[in-house]
């Protein structure tokens, strides 16, 4: 079993930005790919970003390239997801969760966390 639980959400103005945090514990060691996937009101959940615990290899949606930044504390068994120049489409719940392989698609992952609000508003 692999638990995680997000951090760092909250209401930001439109330019601003956050920092989210998504800790791991339990089996961790079973599990290579962290992702950062989100959902808003009346659409599916869509992937953000992911991280390889195993290479730091990293990849994004095209959404948000240049703008946010996936991470990874080895010693904090701790990913976070660095979101600036935040736009109000970037409003959704943000889920971390841990999978097998670095992949992008919701399937591949097998535990995920109960999510973090994000408002972006003026």
């Amino acid at each position: 079993q692999v638990q995680l639980v997000e951090s760092g959400g909250g209401l930001v103005q439109p330019g601003g930005s956050l920092r989210l945090s998504c800790a791991a514990s339990g089996r961790t060691f079973s599990r290579t790919a962290i992702g950062w996937f989100r959902q808003a009101p009346g659409k599916e959940r869509e992937f953000v970003a992911a991280i390889s615990t195993t290479t730091y290899y990293t990849i994004y949606a095209d959404s948000v390239k240049g703008r946010f930044t996936i991470s990874r504390h080895n010693g904090k068994n701790t990913v976070y997801l660095q979101m600036n120049s935040l736009k109000p489409e970037d409003t959704a719940v943000y889920y971390c969760a841990a999978g097998p392989q670095l992949r992008i698609g919701a399937p591949f992952y097998d535990y995920w966390g109960q999510g973090t609000q994000v408002t972006v508003s003026s």
